[in-house]
């Protein structure tokens, strides 16, 4: 557990579904972590997408029993939530101000600090990729690797401004409003799933609408807003030495953000995979697809899925200077470094 000295401290400790919830006072306000399994293990640092936390955007990947078994055995995960959108959260005080996007990759070191934890692998949804994308530009030796779904790096197309700023209004006029939830699901799944008259939306896109329905519009608008002024980071990419896997679906409204920051990261470090018929939020709608490139990443590190473990530990701290040169080829990384498309079947 961690020290609670200087400017980060634990303020409440609750069980939730199996993990063990800490609200966090940081130096830049409080952020609640969701912590699931051994912490001897390494640490998998999540961070999800707008107006969703661990439950609304990672709980499909981890019921996915090949993801669970090959993440769970390997990691302890750290599910970091955007400020206010925890589980039970109440409206942040107007008297706080928004944060930044950097603020917000602060706390991340912040979160780091409290637990003990130096280098980590990182797993962010879209706008938590770009979070931890920019954590990791700011902190390059605390990063072990990246795993980004539908990832931004450049700063906001005139069309996202504006998506964003009706999104913005929604939620200061009337809040987490019908209109308001369907323009997320939007961003979020493929069509295929959210349903029209003839079919009805799936049990993923139901779900999904349902927490959505928890969220504070207030805690959800502050997140937006620092969103909507993140600055474009793709000429540090190439900085980062660290191994880096991208999925996207197809279909996501963010796909060409995708390839662009692809071309942008050392290409001897990168895989992209493309995710037919899927969204953006590939860990709900097609996590099945994730579990084979990630596997085969995870090799990299020495990591294996119980059934497959061939040597090492899973509580060896994990360590570029223990992967040789041949691990961190393409080859070695089961992805080629051109896009590969996954066709999934989708039941019905």
């Amino acid at each position: 557990m961690g020290d609670s000295s200087g400017s980060v401290s634990i303020d409440m400790e609750t069980i939730s579904l199996g993990g063990k919830e800490h609200l966090i006072q940081t130096g830049r306000g409080s952020v609640s972590v969701a912590v699931f399994g051994d912490q001897d293990k390494p640490a998998l640092v999540t961070y999800p997408d707008l107006a969703l936390n661990h439950m609304s955007c990672f709980q499909g990947l981890f019921f996915c029993p090949e993801a669970s078994s090959l993440l769970l055995h390997n990691f302890c995960i750290y599910h970091i939530s955007p400020p206010g959108h925890e589980l039970g959260a109440a409206a942040i005080s107007s008297d706080i101000p928004v944060l930044s996007v950097d603020d917000l990759a602060d706390q991340v070191a912040d979160v780091l600090d409290y637990f003990g934890l130096g280098a980590v692998m990182c797993f962010g949804v879209t706008a938590g990729a770009y979070i931890l994308t920019l954590f990791a530009l700011k902190h390059r030796e605390r990063v072990l690797g990246l795993i980004l779904v539908s990832p931004l790096c450049q700063a906001p197309s005139w069309t996202e401004w504006l998506y964003n700023k009706a999104m913005s209004n929604l939620l200061y006029f009337y809040g987490m409003s019908g209109m308001l939830k369907e323009c997320l699901l939007q961003r979020y799944f493929s069509k295929e799933i959210r349903g029209n008259a003839q079919v009805p939306e799936s049990d993923i896109v139901q779900a999904c609408r349902s927490l959505l329905d928890e969220r504070q519009s207030s805690n959800v608008l502050r997140f937006l807003q620092a969103m909507s002024g993140r600055s474009d980071i793709s000429q540090g990419l190439k900085k980062l030495q660290c191994r880096t896997l991208i999925f996207v679906g197809d279909n996501s409204p963010f796909h060409s953000e995708a390839l662009h920051m692809a071309t942008k990261l050392d290409r001897r470090y990168t895989a992209l995979v493309e995710v037919q018929a899927c969204g953006s939020m590939v860990t709900e709608e097609q996590a099945h697809a994730m579990v084979i490139p990630m596997e085969y990443f995870l090799m990299g590190y020495g990591l294996y899925r119980p059934s497959c473990q061939l040597s090492g530990s899973p509580r060896s701290p994990l360590s570029p200077s223990c992967i040789s040169p041949r691990l961190l080829s393409a080859e070695s990384m089961g992805v080629k470094l051109k896009p590969i498309k996954t066709r999934i079947s989708l039941q019905v």
